[in-house]
């Protein structure tokens, strides 16, 4: 095996549940590289009583957890961001080996685990309160915040650490433990990092059960967590089809949910635009992770007038772009997550052709020795409309649409016309083309971005979109808020009893 297997403690065959101590005897999958087809290794699933045994040990962990003082809390998460920093390079890798995108890609994410993991220990000595002026003589209002309990994390193939990352930090910092089901094709990443985990709070004397994890089928283990009463809020990441049904179950029973789900962003792209940087950005955001981000850029909505000029240099590059190994440094674009990933999009660019859409270039399974055993295609380029049904759907692969516009006012219109809102981007030297862009009747995306892609975005701002996109925010300034539950409190301290809105009860 990689030696950065062993140093993150992967071995053959893994248990797939975590409550303290490791054990899995449900059905055993094989972890498939998208890279050569290989199998990397193999997790046991948790059965339906496992799942049961882990939810009680780390509801049992959150009891004690939530009393700790929150900035030791915070400490706890610095020491994991430090295990993080030493452990970036190996699972970098891994996150390349078991997901696909290119090691720089790969370290990058881990790296996002690190950036969140210091702002919730700034948060940790920050989670305020507000105090009122009641209207009662004698009285004094205030506001505080308590741990909510046990937070359910459902994460996707796409960002297979990052999320729990998001998720988990925040959450431990605000007295909560954290119930990890990563996706099943890439567990590895989520064994890996909950050993991480575990390691520091063994450190620390604090029961690791506060990061927990179970790897099992969504049609098992999945439905058991989204409909589980001691879970009150359960935050997942993944396709809108998925998000609709977290939302019923959970709504059901009157839980809350961080849902961030798919997108369909767009790039408005004017004549006051500097077309070298919007060809840079549009190459990252719709070539980057091979268009599996739900941030990727999918529609390039450009003025008439310059049309022609940025079609031609975007077909050039594309066809410098370096696909291939992904852990391979020179490599812009690795494969796929699966042949069924390949199908779909091999769907979709059929789809284009029959609604009368135009392929430019791309689209092409790859094969021969260099790729052997991989899932690589060529990124694809489209001239459509957007009221194509297939520009409507997400479609979670390389393919870009090109659309024409004339009016501002037009292209803002196409830009909304769609059923999710995650984030969105403008490139324009006119202040009054930027302003349009960013106001209310503007971009109706979580994320509008002027002269910078769709995606990459920082864990300072809240992450997150509109419509069905989900509503859920992950990160930035007031981000603690969701992992939390509010009390308002009054305090009597006359020898009187007035009441509110100056009724009077009885003599």
């Amino acid at each position: 095996m990689n030696a950065f297997l062993k140093n993150l403690g992967i071995e053959a065959n893994n248990p797939g549940a975590f409550n303290g101590k490791w054990f899995g005897s449900a059905e055993k999958i094989d972890v498939i590289s998208p890279i050569d087809g290989k199998v990397i290794a193999s997790v046991n699933q948790a059965t339906p009583d496992e799942y049961e045994q882990t939810v009680a040990a780390a509801h049992k962990a959150f009891k004690a957890w939530r009393v700790i003082p929150a900035p030791r809390r915070g400490e706890l998460v610095r020491q994991l961001a430090n295990a993080l920093r030493e452990a970036k390079a190996d699972l970098g890798a891994l996150v390349t080996l078991e997901m696909g995108k290119i090691r720089a890609e790969g370290e990058g994410e881990v790296q996002e685990m690190i950036d969140i993991c210091d702002f919730a220990v700034g948060l940790s000595r920050q989670l305020y309160g507000l105090t009122m002026h009641s209207e009662r003589p004698g009285h004094r209002m205030y506001e505080q915040w308590h741990p909510l309990g046990v937070v359910g994390v459902i994460s996707a193939f796409n960002f297979p650490v990052a999320v729990w990352a998001w998720n988990s930090a925040l959450s431990a910092v605000c007295g909560n433990a954290t119930l990890w089901k990563p996706s099943s094709k890439t567990p590895l990443t989520g064994i890996a990092c909950t050993k991480i985990a575990a390691k520091v709070c063994e450190r620390m004397d604090v029961d690791p059960a506060i990061f927990s994890l179970v790897v099992g089928r969504g049609s098992t283990i999945g439905e058991k967590l989204i409909g589980d009463r001691r879970i009150p809020l359960v935050s997942a990441t993944g396709s809108c089809r998925m998000g609709y049904r977290i939302g019923e179950v959970v709504g059901k029973r009157l839980g809350r949910t961080i849902l961030e789900l798919g997108g369909n962003n767009a790039i408005i792209v004017t004549p006051e635009a500097d077309l070298d940087m919007t060809l840079r950005a549009i190459l990252f955001g719709s070539v980057g992770t091979a268009g599996q981000r739900c941030t990727s850029t999918r529609r390039i909505i450009v003025h008439e007038s310059i049309r022609k000029d940025l079609t031609d240099r975007l077909v050039a590059a594309y066809k410098h772009i370096k696909i291939g190994d992904p852990l391979n440094e020179n490599t812009l674009m690795g494969p796929l997550i699966d042949t069924d990933a390949v199908e779909t999009m091999q769907a979709a660019i059929k789809t284009i052709k029959e609604a009368g859409g135009e392929i430019l270039c791309g689209g092409e399974p790859l094969s021969g020795d260099k790729y052997a055993g991989g899932c690589y295609v060529t990124p694809c380029i489209a001239n459509a409309k957007n009221e194509f049904q297939i520009v409507q759907d997400e479609t979670f692969a390389p393919i870009l649409y090109l659309i024409g516009y004339d009016k501002l006012d037009d292209a803002i219109a196409m830009h909304n016309g769609v059923p999710q809102g995650l984030s969105s981007a403008i490139f324009t030297r006119n202040l009054l083309e930027a302003e349009r862009f960013l106001a209310c009747t503007g971009s109706d995306c979580g994320i509008a971005n002027v002269n910078i892609g769709t995606s990459g975005a920082e864990i300072g701002g809240a992450f997150g979109g509109e419509k069905e996109t989900g509503g859920g925010r992950e990160a930035g300034s007031d981000s603690w808020k969701a992992y939390m539950r509010r009390q308002t409190n009054t305090i009597n301290w006359s020898t009187e009893l007035p009441l509110a809105q100056g009724i009077k009860f009885g003599g």
